[in-house]
């Protein structure tokens, strides 16, 4: 009889991979990237076995980890021989026949390592460019840092979907969407400091309403209509948000909230500003 063929676990264009450089996109749907063709992996245990392997780019991930990754805590009985066959058909996706130290998936005990340039992977491209743009506001270069989180989140390209519930995937599901509606945050704070209150309002009003236990949603929307000449508006947010955290937490909205819903109601400066001082551009 002869041997049973084992089907890859990817699904690929048929065109080969081009010379440039392979990228890596998990911010999203997976994808792999080589020059103008994207390619896909269809198998969600493979799908699970690559990303936890981008996830901890660089570093050796066990056999056993990649297991109850794969599998939680009901793994078959040839688990181990499985995640073999996973990574063989992965090398030939990345165009890697081996093992050695010339490819991208390395064999090292106790299981695997995957070896990338921190500008294959979006995830550390995005890294980068908040640790950029958070220089930028230390530096007051508010045009500069708007920009530089513009680029950020234009790497994301939807939510991320979690092919397992295992603690690797877990944990980077929830940091890295915590690290999105950072870099927001971050882009709206730069752009209130350039003095784009009314243009940010819009946008404020749907983070509230997609994010109602996001605090600093709330106040840099109560600063933009504030100093958009909306101080009624800007209260009325602010009783939104106590009246939420009551609800669903039984708490008072913070100390900076606080202190900001009395500069509104005494007309104090804010971000070194009034309303009065503002021209009709903002």
């Amino acid at each position: 009889m002869p041997p049973r063929r084992t089907e890859p676990s990817f699904q690929a264009n048929p065109t080969p991979p081009g010379g440039g450089t392979l990228k890596y996109q998990i911010l999203g749907p997976i994808r792999l990237v080589d020059e103008d063709k994207v390619r896909s992996i269809s198998a969600p245990k493979v799908e699970t076995l690559l990303t936890v392997l981008l996830i901890r780019n660089n570093q050796v991930v066990s056999t056993s980890q990649l297991i109850s990754e794969i599998w939680d805590e009901r793994p078959p009985r040839r688990a181990t021989a499985a995640v073999h066959v996973y990574i063989s058909n992965l090398r030939k996706l990345l165009g890697d026949s081996g093992g050695g130290p010339a490819g991208p998936i390395v064999t090292r005990p106790p299981g695997y390592l995957l070896r990338l340039d921190s500008e294959q992977l979006d995830l550390t491209v995005f890294q980068r460019l908040v640790r950029q743009g958070r220089q930028s506001m230390s530096e007051s270069r508010f045009e500069d840092a708007a920009r530089t989180f513009d680029e950020a989140l234009a790497l994301w390209r939807g939510p991320i979907p979690l092919s397992s519930d295992g603690p690797v995937m877990t944990a980077f599901s929830v940091g890295v969407e915590e690290a999105r509606l950072e870099c927001v945050e971050l882009r709206v704070e730069a752009n209130l400091r350039l003095g784009r209150h009314r243009a940010a309002i819009s946008d404020l009003y749907g983070l509230v309403n997609e994010h109602p236990l996001h605090e600093a949603f709330y106040g840099q929307l109560m600063r933009a209509l504030y100093l958009s000449r909306r101080r009624a508006d800007a209260l009325e947010v602010y009783h939104q948000l106590r009246e939420v955290l009551r609800r669903e937490l039984g708490l008072e909205p913070g100390a900076a909230l606080r202190e900001l819903q009395r500069a509104v109601l005494t007309d104090t400066v804010v971000d070194g500003e009034q309303p009065a001082r503002l021209t009709s551009g903002r």
